[in-house]
């Protein structure tokens, strides 16, 4: 019997055609030029900026908007590369609204920042759309490195290695290239298949073979990559989920929110992936209100989120959370799951309402069900089968300085690394500074020490 029979309420195809153009057309269409050079005249161009402490890839914000009110919106783009080779999408997904913009002096002042993340996109996209690359390759070094993981932290070390002239091998587990950029971000923030186009472009710089469908530990081992390259860094993500350790986790159309957003991202008709009438999502971050908001988006009837703590301690930004109640999701608070209710797929889920003490996180005695078809888990994401030899802090690959690991030659980054926010313009921060150091090490500019 099937997933659908057991539960008819889960179901594709619930809406007309032009309604899910409509719902997955772009979230936050582009500047025009005239728009760009109104909303970079807010800019006071501080001498001391904020915004460049707040961005983790350190792009100087006042130089690239200075550059795009002159007219000048590709010189903008070089400066933005310069700090961040994935730029384009960064301006897409990042919550600018915690960073640059929260620091932004119009933000203190006024309460209104300057739009730093449209206008990020305004340059980007120019300078893309040309379809030349900004780059010019050195000269050929004879070094070869091995990149694990062509997400945003192996793409911008791959990009920043084969810029300096080394050889590099990028290695990825799944069909395409791109991480969580490809596979891990809601349809209507990229579209138009821009992730593909980002890699397509970044390519550009020469000096970059990709091998898609090898996953490490399967095809491909560490040691052997360290016996065949100069040096190995890997960005292999967090490949396992949490599990909820509820009573009825196992029921069908109980899901992992992360393999759903995937699936959705490579669909070709969006009318034939099925959802329930009532979702439920557990979880407070971003993967949370991709679910959520996308489900909505392909017509389910009620969507609700539901967060243990407080709404303060929600991952998922301010914007973000207003986004989701703005497309019809309703976000509980204080509430665990305490058990899955069905007769082999899901029908409803009890929650108990949590008290936050000195002592943790308790349930009280207060419980209430949700009505639920389909429930997405989306409460975080583990490493999964860590490369053996390597040190690690927490559940992830501890590094020290830019990304280096226990191993000697083996460096790390992105979100299998501890340390980090698990932001994309963090991750390309990461692949990028592992590169310098890499490359230092490579030609000699800086002892290699270990700590």
């Amino acid at each position: 019997m099937t997933n659908t029979q057991l539960t008819p309420g889960v179901a594709p195809a619930r809406l007309r055609d032009e309604d899910y153009q409509d719902n997955f057309a772009d979230k936050a269409p582009p500047l025009d030029t005239h728009a760009a050079a109104v909303a970079a005249d807010r800019c006071y161009f501080c001498h001391d900026a904020p915004c460049i402490t707040a961005c983790p890839t350190a792009i100087d914000i006042p130089l690239f908007i200075r550059e795009i009110a002159t007219g000048a919106p590709v010189a903008a783009a070089r400066t933005i590369f310069t700090q961040n080779v994935l730029g384009g999408m960064c301006a897409r997904v990042c919550p600018t609204e915690m960073l640059c913009e929260e620091a932004c002096v119009r933000e203190v002042a006024e309460g209104r920042p300057v739009e730093i993340g449209r206008l990020q996109r305004y340059a980007t996209d120019t300078l893309m759309m040309r379809g030349d690359h900004p780059f010019t390759r050195a000269p050929e070094t004879g070094r070869r490195v091995a990149v694990v993981g062509a997400g945003p932290a192996g793409l911008a070390c791959a990009h920043r290695l084969a810029m300096k002239g080394h050889e590099v091998r990028l290695f990825d587990a799944r069909p395409k290239p791109g991480g969580l950029n490809e596979y891990g971000i809601a349809a209507y923030k990229t579209v138009n298949d821009f992730a593909q186009a980002e890699v397509a472009w970044l390519m550009g710089i020469g000096g970059i073979t990709v091998e898609n469908g090898k996953a490490l530990g399967r095809d491909i081992s560490l040691d052997a990559l360290r016996e065949g390259y100069d040096a190995v860094f890997l960005a292999i993500g967090l490949g396992g989920v949490n599990a909820l350790r509820t009573e009825g986790e196992e029921k069908s159309h109980v899901q992992d929110a992360v393999d759903f957003i995937a699936h959705l991202r490579q669909a070709e008709d969006l009318s034939k992936i099925p959802v329930g009438r009532d979702v439920v999502v557990i979880g407070g971050g971003m993967t949370a209100v991709d679910a959520a908001v996308q489900s909505k988006l392909l017509g389910a009837e009620t969507v609700t989120m539901v967060y243990r703590r407080g709404r303060a301690n929600m991952s998922a930004s301010g914007r973000e959370q207003q986004h989701a109640a703005s497309k019809g999701v309703r976000i509980i608070t204080g509430a665990a799951p305490l058990r899955i209710f069905g007769e082999g797929a899901v029908e409803a889920v009890e929650f108990a309402y949590t008290n936050e003490t000195e002592a943790g996180l308790e349930l009280t005695d207060k419980t209430f069900k949700l009505k639920a078809d389909q429930v997405f888990k989306a409460i975080g994401q583990v490493l999964d089968g860590a490369p053996q030899g390597l040190t690690l802090s927490g559940r992830k690959i501890a590094v020290t300085g830019p990304g280096r690991t226990s191993l000697d030659g083996v460096w790390a980054g992105g979100d299998c690394a501890a340390g980090g926010d698990d932001l994309t313009v963090t991750a390309v921060a990461e692949g990028r500074d592992a590169a310098e150091d890499i490359d230092a090490m490579l030609t000699g500019t800086e002892e290699r020490a270990h700590g």
